[in-house]
């Protein structure tokens, strides 16, 4: 794609206070930049899911499928009735077989994938609720129309966003995919990944409560966690909080989950 003219590009500059638009953050209260439609969100988060899922292998095992069905229901039902901007989310919880990868993520509209290999550290289904609370709480903050309007503004400018989001171009979906780990710069991106990375902790940590798993489990998985990786990044080259540091203010954050919990 050609790169927009010094004109354009000045031009967008100065229109681009008038177009943002503005969300806020359950929970924490930020406010997030989001140049994309809600519903153009929404509908690049379900193609890009239907793209993953139909390159992936999903899992066999009705044990495990349901599982993490039963614990994304008890989460998803919690968020939808708490949290108006969920009401209408249709969620989807997938189990990707994949032993090597310790991980999940979260597509905009509450589309939720869960890695067979993250399982060996969950143990039990509170650790699980700590992950699948975790990617809920990501499609509840709209985390992902957040960095695809990051991402594309990066790369494309203003003006190509707009014909890529109308047009759900290659260049879109690309940055959908991106989700929360990929980025471009470090300056901006990574910054904003970690913030969100430790918004999702926080706000999963009370969803976890409301949905009636102890959230005091949720330090458990994460030094698991913490313990099973190998070399890490410079903190400030990852796009997630150190373990330390991710731990630390899970601990901090506890007594305002625990508020919520309920056995």
């Amino acid at each position: 794609m050609k790169r927009p003219s010094r004109k354009l590009w000045l031009l967008t500059t100065l229109l681009l206070p008038l177009s943002v638009g503005c969300a806020t953050v359950p929970e924490t209260g930020r406010k997030e930049l989001i140049l994309i439609p809600e519903s153009q969100e929404l509908a690049l988060g379900v193609k890009s899911y239907r793209e993953i899922l139909s390159k992936s292998k999903l899992s066999q095992d009705q044990k495990i499928v349901d599982m993490v069905g039963r614990v994304g229901a008890d989460t998803a039902r919690v968020t939808s009735r708490d949290y108006p901007i969920a009401k209408d989310y249709q969620w989807e919880f997938n189990v990707i077989e994949d032993e090597k990868t310790p991980n999940a993520f979260a597509l905009p509209g509450g589309k939720i994938a869960i890695y067979t290999g993250i399982l060996k550290y969950t143990q039990n289904e509170a650790g699980l609720a700590t992950v699948i609370s975790h990617e809920v709480a990501h499609a509840l903050a709209r985390h992902g129309g957040e960095r695809m309007s990051q991402v594309l503004l990066a790369q494309l400018g203003q003006a190509a966003l707009n014909v890529a989001i109308k047009n759900q171009s290659p260049e879109a979906v690309k940055a959908m995919n991106i989700g929360y780990g990929v980025v471009t710069t470090v300056g901006v991106l990574l910054p904003y990944s970690r913030l969100q990375e430790s918004e999702a902790d926080h706000i999963g940590l009370i969803l976890m409560a409301k949905a009636g798993y102890d959230p005091r489990e949720a330090i458990g998985f994460w030094e698991r966690m913490a313990k099973a990786e190998g070399t890490k990044p410079p903190a400030f080259l990852s796009t997630h909080p150190t373990d330390e540091k991710r731990i630390a203010q899970i601990k901090q954050w506890m007594p305002e989950a625990l508020k919520y919990y309920r056995p």
